[in-house]
Formats: structure tokens, C-alpha cells, sequence
């Protein structure tokens, strides 16, 4: 089985956005060293606790600091901005690591409403013609333009010997229908979603197009998880973020809250059982319990790629969950 990582390059209590985005460039390397099978980094904006808006310029950025591990947004969020723009950043990282460029592409916001205005004035109304902007997109990269098509002669230069490999992100059925029409791979993201996966992805195998990028489908189940020498601790960390979540839920802020804050934290019955069902999608333990549970959850979902997303109160701690688990599935 392979393992991935999820960044969302978060700004932990008392760091600097530029410490951030050191310590994204630190996990990425991490995971190169112990054999992780690629790195992505998500795409936000003015949300309070995370340094990326742009993974186009970290991709760049930390492909100069890494050798074989592959690259790539979690995701580029298309409705933002005009597809033959992000065929020629793609396309440009590809030419500049050959090989190792993924192109997420998800259509979520990213921040607030006022955020998508100063991006896009008509964000809505591109995420209704999604399939559209998806289509164009690949047809740029792909170098598919019908022979009579406005954009048949356009190149988003640099074109490289190995284009970027487009997926889809999602977290609902119509995600992985959009993947499996269009031949891109597909990442279900079952850390932020209530859906079972199995039977979404094995539509997406079922139904996937073919072609000259993709021969094969190609699924990736993104999840939530924390791995500790400690079980109990580890279990008290998927505590916190449940209730991080309940309250990202409220419009309280989403940051992970401390210790004695989540234990205090005044709970209806409702949210008490919203937070265990939190806690439980939160794969946590110690190395062997972690392993165990990420293969039966690879091996439940028909998936032979897993992308781990971890949540720890300081960067030390999130990489050495990230070690353990390279060390207990990878290199073991």
C-alpha cells in the first residue's frame, strides 16, 4: 500500500506564517525520506491558521529542495480562475520536475464569501460550470482541442515531455462522477466528509474513460490521522481535533484547541455525539494500531493509496506521527 501526505500548512499557536511554510517544506522532505508516495498542499484564503493560497508557488518551491517525491495541490481551486492559466503553472512545474507534478483541481471556496468576490467576482456561477471549466482545462493539457476549436492553436507553454496528472478532489458522489467522465484520478476526501467511500470509488473504477494520460483508474482515500508511541495520547489528540471541528462547525474558529479547553468545552448531547462520530473518523493509536487500521481501511475502500492528513498541536509532533506510520507501513 502507498502513503500520502495532506498539507494544509498550518499556522500553530505562536509561529510565524514564514515558520509555516518552512515546516510544510520540512514535512515534504520527511516524506520523501521515508519513502511517502507524494506530497500535496492545499489552497486557502484568509482563513485564520493556514499560509497557503497559492500551492502552484510551493509546489515550486519545495521541488527544488526535494528529489523523487511527487507534487501537487490539494487542491487548485478551479472556479477561482481561467483553466488555461493553470495549464501553463502546471505545465511549467512538469517541465521543471519531470514526472513528479499531480494537478488537484477542487471547486470548494477556500475562505469566506468576501474572499471568493476579491478573487472572482462570479465564483458561483463558475461552480456551476464546473464540468466545463474541468473540460477545458484538460483539453489544454491533454492537447485535445477539437481541430476547429477557438483554443486548437493555443500551447500553455512550456509544454513538457510528461504533462501533469490531473485529479479530481471530492467528497460526494458527483466528484467521482466528474473524475470518471473526464479520466482523471480521483481523491475521495473522507476526513471532511459524512459519505461512505466504497461504494463512491468503485462507481468512479466502474465508469471511468480512458486515455492516453490514464490508461487505468486511479483512486486515492485521503483521511485523518494521528499516530503517538502513546495510544492514550494519540486518543486525546483526535479528542481535540473533534472538538476543533464541532467548533469550525459554530463559526468559532477552527484552530486546535488546548487541553484543558476541550476538556471543558460545554457539550449538548447532540454534539456529544456529533464529537465522538469526529473522534472515530481519526485514525489514532500507537505505530501498530495506526498500521493496522490504515490497511484495513485501504483494503475496505478498494484503494491501494492512502493520503493521511495530521493534526497535532506543534510541527514536531505532526511529523513524528507522519514517521511512525513511514515506518510502520513503508519501511517496515
Amino acid at each position: 500500500m502507498k502513503i500520502s501526505i495532506l498539507d494544509q500548512a498550518p499556522v500553530y499557536e505562536g509561529a510565524s506564517n514564514f515558520q509555516a511554510l518552512q515546516e510544510a517544506l520540512r514535512l515534504a522532505q520527511t516524506g520523501e525520506e521515508y519513502g511517502y508516495t507524494r506530497y500535496w498542499i492545499a489552497e486557502h484564503h484568509d482563513l485564520k491558521g493556514l499560509a497557503c493560497p497559492a500551492p502552484e508557488i510551493m509546489i515550486g518551491y519545495i521541488g527544488g529542495q526535494t528529489k523523487r517525491i511527487r507534487l501537487g495541490s490539494g487542491a487548485v481551486l478551479l472556479p477561482h480562475y481561467k483553466p488555461y492559466k493553470i495549464a501553463e503553472q502546471f505545465n511549467l512545474l512538469a517541465t521543471l520536475f519531470p514526472g513528479r507534478i499531480d494537478l488537484g483541481i477542487g471547486r470548494a471556496p477556500g475562505g469566506s464569501a468576501e474572499a471568493s468576490m476579491a478573487l472572482s467576482d462570479n465564483f458561483l456561477e463558475k461552480v456551476w460550470k464546473m464540468p466545463e471549466l474541468v473540460k477545458e482545462l484538460l483539453n489544454f493539457i491533454r492537447g485535445t482541442f477539437a481541430s476547429d476549436h477557438l483554443y486548437a492553436k493555443v500551447k500553455p507553454s512550456p509544454v513538457p515531455d510528461q504533462p501533469p496528472i490531473p485529479w479530481i478532489l471530492g467528497t460526494s458522489p458527483k466528484s467521482a462522477v466528474l473524475a470518471a467522465e473526464n479520466g482523471t484520478g480521483y481523491v475521495f476526501g473522507q476526513f471532511m466528509s459524512d459519505h461512505d467511500p466504497a461504494e463512491i470509488i468503485q462507481d468512479y473504477y466502474h465508469n471511468h474513460k480512458s486515455n492516453a494520460l490514464l490508461p487505468e483508474p486511479n483512486a486515492i482515500l485521503a483521511v485523518s490521522s494521528i499516530c503517538a508511541l502513546d495510544s492514550d495520547y494519540a486518543q486525546s489528540l483526535a479528542f481535540r481535533n473533534a472538538i476543533g471541528r464541532l467548533k469550525q462547525d459554530k463559526g468559532e474558529g477552527g484552530g486546535l484547541p488546548g487541553r484543558e479547553e476541550a476538556e471543558h468545552y460545554p457539550l449538548t448531547a447532540d454534539e456529544k455525539g456529533l464529537v465522538e462520530a469526529y473522534k472515530n473518523a481519526i485514525i489514532a493509536g500507537n505505530p501498530s494500531e495506526v498500521g493496522s487500521r490504515l490497511m484495513e481501511t485501504a483494503e475496505k475502500n478498494h484503494v491501494d493509496e492512502l493520503m493521511i492528513i495530521t493534526r497535532t498541536p506543534d510541527y514536531q509532533e505532526r511529523l513524528v506521527s507522519y514517521q511512525l506510520i513511514g515506518k510502520e507501513i513503508i519501511k517496515k
